[in-house]
């Protein structure tokens, strides 16, 4: 569910959760004034979970195995 800021002309900015297939806010939901959807500035981005690119956190196990065999393929040349 998308979140939205909104500009009350008597209370101020606000955020508002709106549920799926719901349109913006006209009127303030505090005090019925009419309301004014803002454009955000900035997107915040957030990674969770154990990495992001392939390379990143690699065990130590594989490290090693990746080390043999960059080893074994140089000394092949």
């Amino acid at each position: 569910m998308p979140i939205y800021e909104y500009n009350c002309e008597k209370c101020g900015k606000f955020e508002f959760l709106h549920g799926v297939g719901e349109g913006a806010l006209a009127l303030c939901p505090k005090c019925g004034s009419p309301v004014r959807r803002l454009v955000p500035s900035r997107m915040g981005i957030a990674f969770h979970g154990s990495g992001f690119y392939v390379t990143d956190h690699r065990s130590e196990d594989y490290k090693r195995e990746a080390r043999k065999d960059g080893e074994s393929s140089s000394s092949a040349s």
